[in-house]
């Protein structure tokens, strides 16, 4: 069942792997039920991920990054899957989304001021899409900006932003010209500029993760903060988000495989009827059901992530993996929780959380209808 077996991987990353393990199971894993509880996790998390190399992967190395391929960032995914708690593993890996753009477009000096300590993890980068009247619908994005001198104003309402309260840098979309997607540029906010608030959100799932609306009322950015050129933020945007639904659909992989590998444990242990779980037939072919899913959904992942890492832009095939991701996740999360039975339902376990988190995945970086449409089009459905 093991990614190990793969021929996708090389010593290297294997490598990698045994040292972001230890990481987690050093920093992440004894802490997790508590930081869920508690809502949030110590900032010097970030620091400490950097040092191991996690913050670094795929940014360029003038800034403090690492190039890699696209299997560097499924192994920290599924590694930090480990944990079962989805909501510091999106917190901590926030500028995977809201840096990429900085390093894409950003000016040279905007690159040297910011990337540097986001991948030291002394800064910390989000993105913020989303509004309360806009999600998937990219082009209807309605958060405005105009140039006022050497500044722009943004007035608007950004909302589910991973990181929003803690950021230091805030990657937005803006409508800097007309309506649809050709009047859409990308600027990045910082912490303390004026007319920029926020508020924390509650969330089903994903607790120990900072979630926020954040507010932009007639707020002044330096114009330097703008993202390549003006209007050509869709462009960026849609970059942008094929790298983050392959990396959802590596981590939904990764919380699947979790709950395969905690249900087949509690399964052995637990004793009902005179004997263990495991030797009625019905829970062995739940097992099983789950192994079909979980194998499926990782060759599926690392054939994808072959192909771009071999400069194609398998649009099609990146949507329908990270519906069929998050379809694995749900199913294996359901079946492990029906396995622990009332066990499922306390607080505590990691599949209790991973359940728990389902939602969150099917429907941030694209919901399952917008994947599947988009699918269509591109497949000449």
């Amino acid at each position: 069942m093991s990614a190990r077996r793969s021929p996708y991987y090389t010593a290297e990353h294997e490598a990698f792997r045994d040292a972001i393990g230890r990481f987690v199971a050093r920093e992440i894993e004894p802490f997790a039920a508590q930081w869920d509880e508690a809502e949030t996790f110590p900032r010097e998390l970030y620091e400490k991920a950097a040092a191991v190399g996690l913050l670094a992967l795929g940014f360029p190395e003038e800034y403090g990054g690492v190039e890699t391929d696209s299997f560097y960032g499924i192994i920290a995914a599924q590694e930090l899957a480990h944990a079962g708690a989805g909501g510091i593993a999106a917190s901590l890996q926030s500028h995977t989304i809201g840096a990429p753009p900085i390093a894409f477009a950003g000016s040279p000096e905007l690159k040297r001021r910011l990337l540097p300590e986001i991948l030291a993890g002394r800064k910390i980068s989000a993105l913020a899409i989303s509004e309360p009247g806009a999600g998937s619908d990219v082009a209807n994005l309605q958060t405005r900006a105009h140039r006022d001198g050497d500044q722009y104003v943004v007035k608007g309402t950004k909302t589910f932003t991973t990181s929003g309260m803690r950021a230091d840098c805030v990657t937005v979309a803006v409508r800097t010209g007309g309506p649809g997607r050709g009047g859409l540029s990308l600027l990045v906010v910082e912490a303390g500029a004026p007319g920029f608030a926020r508020t924390p959100l509650k969330k089903m799932g994903w607790w120990a993760s900072d979630t926020a609306t954040l507010y932009f009322d007639d707020c002044r950015v330096p114009a330097g903060n703008l993202l390549g050129a003006e209007n050509d933020g869709f462009r960026l945007i849609m970059r942008n988000f094929n790298r983050e639904r392959l990396g959802m659909a590596a981590s939904c992989a990764g919380y699947a495989r979790v709950c395969l590998e905690e249900a087949a444990a509690y399964a052995r242990d637990r004793q009902t009827f005179g004997k263990p779980l495991i030797e009625h037939q019905v829970i062995r072919h739940k097992l099983v059901d789950m192994a079909m899913r979980v194998s499926a959904t990782q060759a599926y992942l690392e054939s994808t992530a072959w192909r771009v890492d071999r400069g194609e832009n398998p649009v099609a095939d990146i949507c329908m993996l990270k519906n069929q991701a998050t379809l694995t996740l749900e199913f294996c999360a359901r079946e492990a929780v029906q396995i622990f039975g009332g066990a499922g339902f306390m607080r505590g376990p990691k599949v209790e959380r991973i359940y728990r988190e389902v939602r969150v995945n099917a429907i941030g970086g694209g919901a399952e209808e917008i994947m599947r449409d988009l699918a269509a089009r591109q497949l000449g459905f």
